[in-house]
């Protein structure tokens, strides 16, 4: 048997001037062996070859698993599966050893090399939150290809997600996300930082943002402090970067969804029993443990959530219908021609009054949906205003319109009531002071006709909708 403690002695009274015959009484060995050590050593402080032994080769776990990842590796390739999406596949079928020799074999097979190292800046618990949005395109197993747009959320410190299917990027559908995420985490940070999106940021001026008023107002109203990454340089936000690398190799890959309704159950379990549960990699522990050490500190939500609504006015056309984003929601005829105020809030359209009373209200119409009215039971019939009604209207334009409507009426005395009609339909499509100026033009020059004053406005005022509403 090689013992070192024996051969350091040899080797070192051998090199003070003992003989081989002394250090063999000495030690109670043959003097063979003892020159076979001293010329073993001596080759050894010679040679420059490597002295490492090859380790010996013992049976993995993961051995009986090789042949399921040969097969997942050929099934996903487009893209191609990640070790953690192979791993959980692997713990579903019985593995019970670690990912890190999931990924050693994966490396060897792929032939992959490792990137570049990435530092995060650390931060205190409820200090910050992060949110960013990112688009996919995927393909259901119902044969539909589709743009998939996901809204992620993300405790710094914690590393716990909050991840929500969108339906556009715009700033309202971004503050309801927000209050989702808020609330999913039964709390809010101190600091929420997003990247350089017209949603939260106008412009830069000295090297510092100017936040949008309306985002400033959200973050008020939450209590924290809205920050932003400089243009340009994504890596200031990894924190909110990489758990979108996560989303994409662990749950888009390795999985097939019916639609986007599949798609969205599947997320909701997939937040909860892998991203939750899972060890993260800088972090060394489960982020729901971490979690809970963080919720503590986390500001608490305020008992009335911020009004997330849009509010803008629309002219009642003469179907008695207002547009919205393509589709004509119906008004109760009496309010022709006026202008409503319209409130989009939580997938429903509320039409009011001019005096701000609520009239109606519909559930917003679907994407893609043939139907262009919504609330009309009867085919669509095009009132008609009384001459009393149609006076009382062309009236409260102001006194040049009044002047010019008794000219067209003593001037078409048998259609003056159409030229009337064709006059207040002009308000639909511009601004009243647009239509005074063609009045007042069309006076000048004493034409009294609707059409006249309509080629005008064409030529010299802008359109507030280019929709089209014939009598």
């Amino acid at each position: 048997m090689k013992d070192e403690s024996i051969e350091n002695n040899i080797v070192c009274l051998y090199s003070r001037g003992w003989a081989v015959r002394k250090l063999s009484r000495e030690f109670g060995l043959s003097r063979g062996r003892v020159k076979r050590i001293l010329e073993r050593h001596a080759k050894e402080r010679e040679s420059t070859a490597s002295k490492m032994e090859k380790p010996k080769q013992h049976p993995s776990k993961l051995d009986n698993y090789k042949y399921d990842i040969g097969e997942l590796l050929g099934q996903f390739t487009t893209p191609a599966i990640t070790n953690q999406r192979i791993y959980e596949l692997l713990c579903e079928k019985g593995y019970q050893g670690g990912i890190t020799i999931v990924g050693d074999y994966l490396r060897k097979v792929r032939g992959k090399q490792s990137g570049d190292p990435v530092f995060c800046v650390e931060t205190l618990p409820g200090q910050r939150g992060s949110h960013d949005w990112s688009d996919y395109f995927i393909r259901f197993t119902c044969g539909q290809v589709a743009k998939v747009t996901f809204l992620s959320f993300i405790l710094n410190y914690s590393r716990r997600q909050y991840v929500e299917v969108v339906d556009d990027k715009s700033q309202a559908t971004l503050l309801r996300g927000l209050i989702n995420a808020f609330i999913y985490m039964d709390g809010v940070p101190h600091e929420l930082k997003g990247d350089n999106q017209k949603a939260c940021v106008d412009r830069w001026e000295l090297g510092k943002p100017v936040f949008n008023k309306t985002y400033l107002g959200f973050c008020t109203h939450y209590r924290t402090t809205p920050l932003s990454i400089h243009p340009g340089k994504p890596r200031e936000n990894l924190k909110i970067e990489r758990p979108f690398y996560y989303l994409e190799k662990s749950f888009l890959t390795g999985r097939e969804f019916r639609d986007i309704a599949d798609l969205k159950e599947q997320l909701q379990k997939w937040l909860t029993q892998y991203n939750d549960q899972r060890i993260h990699r800088t972090t060394r522990r489960k982020p729901i443990e971490m979690y809970a050490e963080e919720l503590s500190f986390l500001q608490p939500l305020p008992s009335v959530g911020y009004d997330t609504s849009i509010i803008e006015y629309r002219v009642v056309n003469n179907e008695s219908a207002i547009q919205w984003d393509g589709y004509y929601y119906m008004v109760p005829r009496g309010y022709l021609y006026e202008t409503c105020a319209v409130r989009i809030d939580a997938g429903q359209i509320t039409i009011y009054s001019p005096r701000c009373h609520p009239l109606v209200s519909y559930p917003l119409a679907e994407k893609g949906r043939q139907e262009r009215y919504v609330g009309r039971s009867t085919p669509v019939k095009k009132h008609r205003l009384s001459a009393s009604e149609l006076s009382a209207r062309l009236d409260a334009f102001g006194p040049q319109m009044q002047a010019y409507a008794t000219q067209v009426k003593r001037h078409n005395p048998s259609t003056y009531l159409y030229h009337w009609q064709r006059l207040l339909c002009l308000k639909v499509g511009y601004a009243v002071s647009d239509i005074l100026a063609a009045v007042i033009r069309a006076s000048k020059y004493h034409v009294y006709e609707a059409q006249a004053v309509e080629n005008f406005l064409k030529v010299n005022a802008t359109r507030q909708t280019e929709i089209d509403f014939p009598l």
